[in-house]
């Protein structure tokens, strides 16, 4: 019995949550996989998935072993990849989770050049704005805007966001521009409902840091959403500074209160805690660092 293939076979299923998409990956057939994950139950004494008609569901037990199991197959990877012809071949598929329009707009489009400085790397994205739990969704790496306080997760900085309050010229001329951050207050301001902060926005100035709470008729839990509304006119937003540019740059959007910088956010990589780092994270961290490093939106090195 192979158990590390039964294993693998077992993962590709439990992500896959299908027995015949994983057989058409591997060429394979739906019994055959449906007979080694049995084979797997039977070594361990356990049930681990639970078949329907139309889904696959884990057990608890197959929650608990799908996390070990992925541990344990980091583990043989990454000792594959420090002897022989393997030595720096990252192999595999990489789980990569980030924001969506952080995602669509500087790492989308840097992904042809990971691909092909390692070709035997294969890609899964996840994208959304919420807070992914790396180990339960089998995320290998995360791209966070803010600060993480999961001690169970090792961040690495690569940057800093610096954001910008905006609205439009529509908005301005037919509400008035706001000359302190204390003006918010009458103002229509979009919320997004993600920001740790809540309602109230944070802002530098020459006494210290200043707070103001802000309130609005739109909110969104999306950054596409803030986008979308603030471009509308439908009030003030305070947004990343690489989200906008072109906007800014062609007057769509009139940058505001220049003397009151929002408070500015580090921008981080994320990976689970663990004795050995996959060969295809370490790659990824190692890549994103040089690519991000030579953007001037995003100011500081990663340390």
């Amino acid at each position: 019995m192979d158990l590390l293939a039964l294993m693998r076979c077992f993962v590709r299923v439990a992500e896959a949550a299908s027995f015949t998409a994983v057989a058409e990956e591997t060429g394979s057939s739906q019994p055959t996989i449906s007979r080694q994950i049995a084979q797997l139950e039977a070594h361990l004494g356990a049930r681990l998935l639970l078949r329907s008609t139309r889904q696959v569901a884990l057990t608890d037990e197959g929650q608990r072993f799908l996390d070990r199991a992925r541990t344990v197959l980091d583990s043989v990877a990454e000792a594959e990849g420090s002897v022989g012809r393997k030595r720096m071949r990252p192999t595999g598929t990489l789980r990569l989770a980030m924001p969506v329009v952080f995602g669509r707009l500087h790492v989308a489009p840097r992904l042809s050049r990971l691909l092909a400085r390692y070709p035997d790397l294969a890609l899964d994205l996840v994208m959304h704005d919420g807070t992914t739990d790396l180990i339960e969704e089998g995320i290998d790496l995360a791209v966070r805007i803010g600060a993480v306080t999961d001690p169970s997760l090792i961040a690495k900085r690569f940057g800093t966001t610096r954001r910008l309050t905006v609205a439009t010229p529509g908005y301005l001329a037919a509400h008035g521009t706001p000359r302190y951050p204390q003006d918010l207050g009458q103002h229509q301001c979009i919320l997004y409902t993600r920001l740790s902060t809540g309602p109230v926005w944070r802002f530098s100035s020459p006494t210290g840091p200043l707070d103001v709470t802000v309130s609005g008729r739109v909110r969104a839990n999306n950054s596409d959403g803030v986008r979308a509304a603030v471009l509308d006119g439908h009030g003030i937003a305070v947004v990343p500074n690489w989200m906008l540019t072109d906007e800014l740059e062609t007057g769509a959007l009139v940058s505001l209160l220049t003397a009151f910088e929002p408070e500015r956010l580090p921008m981080q990589v994320v990976y689970p805690s663990r004795r050995y780092v996959p060969l295809k994270t370490s790659a990824a961290i190692q890549f994103f660092e040089t690519e991000f490093r030579l953007d001037p939106r995003f100011s500081t090195t990663m340390v």
